[in-house]
């Protein structure tokens, strides 16, 4: 018979999706089980480009330092077209990042191996690791609706296949199941969930190599247009370069069936097609190719990502596209992000399985909109240039253009969730320069008990927990009787703050996390005059000004369009999102925010010392330089 066992959450595929969502949940405490088809992990190729979104994320659970240090940095993008002769030649360069509020202003690139590594020693910690070589064999869901609405009941029933010992099975009965099984998903096709899109005719390949070249722009992404085709070089950890080539039809399509046949192309062939790209530039043959594919670009996104808030899916499962605006990894892993928390207040019994459904409308909108960029960028980078002969082709500025304009999308900066039960625009003009919907960008504050500088994103881990930032202004006689006032007014039964501020238990954190922040000077700020329930710890208090060099912090107010003179809370979600902002005098409002989600707590609240992942992350912090 085989064994069977219960756990949380199964996760099916232990790429970048699978080992974020891994790492996320067992940081959290949730039991989780995760297997994987492949023997052993990634080792070299497969996606690279890691966005500044992603690293905010990533230092979000204390993991960028490490990206950071083995990574490649890419700060500027290099453009090459023909010029009046039909030579190619520089046609110029420009930042590689143009979002103005990136913390991170560059792209780190480092193989997807390597960035799974880095999850899969963080899950360790917690005592997890990925089962391989296992595969699904089936899945059945209950229909039965008892069993489906509670959200502690165990309705999928999955079959696991082990490769390395024939015959050998197991049963896992979860909570949660969510496929990260890539884009050729079992468990997507299994549940009869269709991709809608196109395929397109722009075939591509992809090469690593450590490159003996004379084009002076190898180590900064090159966008190139020659008359011979189109390529992209995106520069890689240590020397290793990476060439996306475009390809014809007769390069790789087999005559007879018309398919892509990938027996027909090689690494060396591939870097040949890449020199009559490059001439008059050269490129030398390398000692090694260290990995090479071909494929053919595909826009597609799933028609649905869960099915009865129980099985998801995640990653090159839900979306698919073109490599070459570097979305895939960052993509992915920003999917089970996303989802994350949500899982940990549901199987908490803290939030209603409806915030489920937030999944699905906020990651499917963006997958939509990622493939409406991927169509335009994919089309301009493959699209023949514009030259003396060829007056319909590609300009530079052409290009150019949709680069820039693209570039708070591409980074992930720009992304926006729309209005929904977790994100609610009704008081947007308390803060009109914080957008409600989008990640709370970084600024510097100091800590009004030290003077020490403080990053505000390094103030929001993902832990779970909603952050209440409460921007109380100058602290007058008045503002302290006001935030007196305010602070009893919160430790009513019906507010918010005690009917759904569960406190940690365990390794399972609290459900607020209060930060106040104070305008004025920290020569002469006394903040031990702010209400008890506003300062939980010393060092949630910070002030607007700047560090005692003055080069650092202040200015944060009026950046956000916040008035000093009110009391301002800004609610930023567990995965680092403003969901919602309200003055001081609208608590029925948050209320009724809360409400909309939240299972209210039996008994009152507590609030606990800064969790294991925040003082890692201040450990972290307090080893290294803002500057």
């Amino acid at each position: 018979m085989p064994e069977e066992s219960y756990v949380d959450v199964l996760i099916v595929g232990a790429g970048p999706a699978g080992v974020m969502c891994a790492n996320a949940l067992a940081a959290a405490g949730i039991d989780v089980k995760i297997v994987d088809q492949r023997p052993s992990k990634v080792s070299t190729g497969q996606a690279d480009g890691i966005q500044p979104r992603t690293i905010e994320v990533l230092q979000s659970y204390d993991l960028a330092e490490r990206l950071l240090k083995e990574g490649c940095q890419m700060h500027m993008c290099a453009f090459y077209n023909p010029d009046r002769d039909g030579v190619l030649a520089l046609t110029g360069r420009a930042p590689d990042i143009t979002a103005p509020t990136a913390r991170y202003p560059f792209e780190v690139l480092l193989n997807q191996g390597a960035v799974e590594s880095i999850f899969i020693d963080s899950m360790t910690r917690y005592g997890l690791i990925v089962n391989r070589p296992i595969v699904p064999a089936s899945i059945e869901l209950s229909n039965d609706s008892g069993q489906l609405a509670d959200p502690l009941s165990y309705p999928v029933k999955v079959t696991l296949n082990h490769l390395d010992t024939p015959g050998k099975q197991e049963i896992v009965h979860a909570r949660y199941l969510v496929g990260c099984d890539g884009a050729h998903s079992w468990v997507r096709k299994t549940l009869g969930i269709t991709m809608e899109g196109e395929q397109t005719d722009y075939i591509w390949g992809v090469v690593d190599i450590v490159a003996d070249t004379d084009f002076p722009d190898i180590r900064n992404r090159s966008a190139i247009h020659s008359t011979s085709g189109s390529c992209m070089i995106i520069p890689r950890e240590g020397d290793k370069v990476r060439f996306y080539i475009q390809l014809s039809d007769s390069d790789v399509l087999d005559p007879a069936t018309g398919r892509v046949d990938k027996n027909r192309m090689s690494p060396e062939k591939l870097l040949e097609v890449a020199r009559k790209i490059l001439h008059p530039y050269k490129v030398g043959e390398p000692k090694m190719y260290d990995w090479w594919t071909i494929y053919i670009i595909g826009q597609r996104v799933a028609s649905r990502f869960s099915v009865n808030e129980r099985i998801f899916i995640a990653g090159d499962a839900c979306h698919t596209h073109s490599p070459k605006a570097g979305q895939g990894m960052n993509a992915s892993m920003n999917d089970t992000h996303n989802l994350a928390w949500k899982l940990v207040q549901v199987i908490r019994g803290r939030a209603d399985i409806s915030l489920l459904k937030t999944y699905e409308l906020e990651r499917r909108k963006y997958a939509q909109d990622l493939i409406d960029f991927d169509r335009e960028f994919s089309t301009l980078f493959s699209g023949k240039p514009r030259t003396v002969d060829n007056d319909d082709g590609v300009s530079h500025e052409q290009f150019l253009r949709a680069f820039q304009t693209g570039g708070g999308f591409t980074s992930g900066i720009g992304v926006h969730y729309m209005p929904s039960a977790i994100t609610n625009e009704i008081h947007q003009q308390c803060a009109p320069h914080l957008t409600i919907g989008e990640r709370m960008p970084p600024q510097i504050f100091v800590r009004a008990a030290d003077a020490r500088p403080y990053d505000i994103q390094d103030m929001l881990p993902s832990d779970t927990r909603f952050k209440l930032l409460f921007f109380v202004g100058y602290l007058t006689e008045d503002r302290v009787r006001e935030l007196n006032t305010l602070s009893e007014e919160m430790k009513d039964p019906s507010c918010f703050l005690q009917k759904y501020g569960y406190p940690s238990k365990g390794i399972a954190q609290g459900m607020f996390d209060i930060i106040t922040i104070m305008s004025g000077d920290k020569e002469h700020v006394e903040f031990t005059r702010i209400p008890a329930l506003l300062r939980p710890h010393w060092s949630k208090i910070l002030l607007d000004d700047t560090d005692t060099t003055g080069s650092l912090g202040g200015g944060a107010y009026k950046r956000f369009g916040i008035d000093p003179r009110n009391v301002t809370l800004v609610i930023v979600r567990p995965d680092g999102y403003v969901s919602m902002i309200a003055p001081a005098s609208a608590l029925d409002d948050v209320n009724s925010y809360f409400a909309a989600f939240t299972i209210p707590q039996e008994g009152g609240v507590e609030f606990a010392e800064p969790s294991r992942l925040q003082l890692t992350i201040n450990n972290t912090i307090a080893t290294s330089s803002l500057a």
